[in-house]
């Protein structure tokens, strides 16, 4: 038995790149949100911020289901 060496590097570059963003649109997604609760106690407009808080959150459910498509897909 063989292990590739070079292909476990790949996936495990790619997964680690891709869990990292993911945690990163989350959190920036519940950053928005926060600003969103913010800017309403202020009385300022929250479109801005619901925007940003909605399109995170919504790239986030995207990748979630891509990867099951993947797995079941396979």
């Amino acid at each position: 038995m063989k292990i590739d060496w070079a292909a476990l590097g790949t996936v495990f570059a790619v997964s680690l790149g891709i869990v990292l963003g993911l945690v990163l649109l989350f959190s920036g997604g519940l950053r928005a949100w926060s600003a969103r609760e913010v800017a309403h106690e202020q009385g300022v407009s929250t479109a801005r911020p619901t925007a940003v808080a909605a399109a995170c959150l919504l790239a986030c459910v995207t990748v979630v289901l891509f990867g099951i498509y993947l797995i079941v897909a396979s």
